[in-house]
C-alpha cells in the first residue's frame, strides 16, 4: 500500500510539474504576442512568428485573423489612412510641453449633403481626395490626422499665419473631380497658436475645436483661439444647460410685437418672440440661445415651448374679445418631425381656430428638405394657417422657387432698409422685389421699419406691412392688451407711440 501510495504522489508532483512547464512557456508566448500585436499596430507590420506551441495555434491563428479584418482600426483611418486621434495623441505626447507651432482644425462644411446628393461612395471618394490634397500641401505638417468623419488636424512645429491658412483654404476648396463630376465643397478652419497654450493635449484640442466654433460664426470661416474664447465657451456651456430647465420652469416668456397694416393703419398680427432673463447671466439675446440650442439640438424644445405658450395666450384673448392672429417661428428641425399632426394637437387641445395661427419660416429651413416641407406647409395652408417667409434676401433668395410654393407672405429683411432713402439702386431693388412678390400673389412685410419717412416711401412702393419700432415695439401680453383696448385694436394714430 505504501508503495503504490508512492507512486501516486510521484505522478502527482510530476503533473504540477509539467503544468507549471506550460504555464511559464504558454505566459512567455502571451506575452511575446501582445508585444508583437503593439508592433504592428504601430509600424503596420504583418503579424508573424517563427515557432508557435501546438497548444496555442488556434488562439495565433484568430489574432492573425482579426488583424487581417481590422488592420488599422488601432492608430490609423481605414479610408484615409492617415492616423486617427488616438494615434495624434500618442505622437504627440513625448513632445509635451509644445512652446511653439500651431494646431490647425478643418472641417469640411456640411459634408452630409454631399453624401446626400452623390450617395456615401462618392462620399468616401471625396474625403480620400481631400486627403490626399492635404499631404501635398507645400508646407508639410509634421503630424496629419483624421480626428472625425470630416474633422482633419494638422500640427506645425512653427507658426502659421493667417494669409497661410487662408491660402490652404482656398487650396482644399477647389472642386473634386468624383466619376467625371466636380464637387465643390467649403470648409472652416480653426488654429491654435502654441506658444502660449501649450499646457496639455486634451486642452489643447479642447482650444482648437473652440477656434473652430468660432470661424463657424464669422464671414471667412476661419478664426485663431484667442485667450479668453474659454470664458465665452463656458458662458455657451451654461446657457446650453440651464435651458431645458429654464423651459420647464418656464423661466422664459414671451413678448408680441404688432405689425401694422400699411393700407388701414390696423394690427391684426403678432409675431411672438422668446425671450430670457436668466438667473446668473441676465438677459440673453435669442440671437445667442437659439443657435446654440440648434447646435445642442434642443431647437424642437423650444419651438415646442414657444408654441404652447403662445396658443395658450391666443386662448386668453378670445376670451377676452382680442382676435389677433400670432405669428410663430419654426426650424428646419421643426419640420423633420410631424409638425402638422404637433400644430393640430395643440390646436384641438387650446380650443383655438388655425385661422388665428401664423408660421413664419426662414429660407434656410425650405433648402433644407425642399419636397418635405412643402408638403407640410401645404397641409398647413388647408388647415387655415398662414405661412410666411421670413429674413427674405438674406438667404437662398429667389422669388421664382417660392412661386411653387404655398406661401402667403414674404418678410422683407431690415437690411435693406439701410440705404432705401438715399441709395436710387436700393430703391429700385425694393420696388421691384414688392412688385414681383404681388404678381406672384404674397403679401409684402418690411421688416426694421424705425421711422416715419422708411414708413412713407414703403407706402408708395407698395409695401403691404411693416414691422418695426415705428410702430411698437416687442410687448408683454398684459402691454398688448392695455395698448389694444386704448386704442381700439391698434388703430393708428398719428403721432401715437404704442411704445410707451
Amino acid at each position: 500500500m505504501s508503495y503504490l501510495l508512492s507512486v501516486l504522489l510521484l505522478v502527482a508532483v510530476l503533473l504540477l510539474l509539467a503544468a507549471a512547464w506550460r504555464y511559464i512557456h504558454l505566459k512567455r508566448f502571451v506575452n511575446k504576442l501582445a508585444a508583437n500585436v503593439r508592433e504592428q499596430a504601430d509600424q503596420r507590420q504583418p503579424l508573424e512568428f517563427t515557432e508557435v506551441p501546438e497548444l496555442m495555434m488556434p488562439l495565433y491563428t484568430a489574432f492573425k485573423a482579426l488583424l487581417r479584418q481590422l488592420p488599422s482600426s488601432i492608430g490609423r483611418d481605414t479610408l484615409t489612412g492617415l492616423p486617427n486621434r488616438a494615434m495624434l495623441k500618442k505622437a504627440l505626447t513625448p513632445l509635451m510641453p509644445i512652446t511653439q507651432g500651431s494646431l490647425v482644425l478643418i472641417n469640411i462644411e456640411k459634408f452630409r449633403f454631399v453624401n446626400d446628393l452623390f450617395g456615401f461612395s462618392t462620399g468616401d471618394k471625396v474625403l480620400q481626395a481631400f486627403s490626399l490634397r492635404l499631404r501635398q500641401l507645400e508646407h508639410q505638417p509634421r503630424f496629419l490626422a483624421r480626428m472625425d468623419g470630416d474633422e482633419f488636424l494638422l500640427f506645425y512645429e512653427q507658426e502659421v499665419t493667417s494669409e497661410a491658412l487662408h491660402e490652404m483654404q482656398q487650396l482644399v476648396q477647389q472642386p473634386y473631380v468624383i466619376d467625371n463630376a466636380p464637387i465643390g465643397v467649403k470648409t472652416k478652419i480653426g488654429c491654435l497658436q502654441l506658444a502660449k497654450d501649450h499646457a496639455d493635449i486634451s486642452l489643447m484640442l479642447r482650444r482648437v475645436d473652440l477656434a473652430l466654433k468660432k470661424a463657424g460664426k464669422n464671414h471667412q470661416l476661419l478664426a485663431i483661439y484667442e485667450t479668453g474664447d474659454d470664458t465665452v465657451n463656458l458662458r455657451e456651456m451654461k446657457i446650453i444647460n440651464s435651458l431645458p430647465k429654464a423651459l420647464n420652469r418656464n423661466q422664459l416668456y414671451l413678448v408680441y410685437q404688432p405689425k401694422e397694416s400699411i393700407e388701414t393703419g390696423q394690427c391684426l398680427q403678432v409675431e411672438a418672440l422668446i425671450r430670457w432673463d436668466h438667473s446668473e447671466l441676465g438677459f440673453i439675446s435669442p440671437a445667442e440661445f437659439i443657435p446654440l440650442a440648434e447646435c445642442a439640438g434642443m431647437q424642437g424644445l423650444v419651438s415646442d415651448w414657444v408654441m404652447e405658450n403662445a396658443m395658450a395666450q391666443i386662448s386668453r384673448w378670445h376670451t377676452q374679445g382680442i382676435h389677433l392672429r400670432v405669428a410663430v417661428n419654426l426650424s428646419s428641425s421643426d419640420f423633420e418631425k410631424d409638425i402638422v399632426a404637433i400644430i393640430a394637437s395643440k390646436l384641438k387641445a387650446h380650443n383655438i381656430p388655425a385661422s388665428s395661427l401664423a408660421v413664419e419660416l426662414t429660407e434656410g429651413t425650405l433648402v433644407a428638405d425642399m419636397l418635405d416641407t412643402r408638403d407640410k406647409l401645404r397641409q398647413l395652408r388647408e388647415m387655415g394657417i398662414e405661412v410666411a417667409i421670413d429674413d427674405f434676401g438674406t438667404g437662398h433668395s429667389s422669388l421664382a422657387y417660392l412661386k411653387d410654393l404655398p406661401v402667403d407672405e414674404i418678410k422683407i429683411d431690415k437690411a435693406f432698409l439701410q440705404d432705401l432713402l438715399t441709395d436710387v439702386s436700393a430703391l429700385h431693388i425694393m420696388r421691384s422685389t414688392i412688385q414681383l412678390a404681388h404678381q406672384l400673389g404674397f403679401r409684402v412685410t418690411v421688416e426694421g421699419v424705425e421711422t416715419k419717412a422708411q414708413r412713407e416711401a414703403l407706402r408708395k412702393l407698395g409695401a403691404d406691412v411693416i414691422q418695426g419700432q415705428f410702430y411698437a415695439n416687442p410687448m408683454r401680453a398684459a402691454e398688448l392688451e392695455y395698448h389694444g383696448l386704448n386704442l381700439h385694436l391698434f388703430s393708428n394714430v398719428e403721432g401715437r407711440d404704442l411704445t410707451h
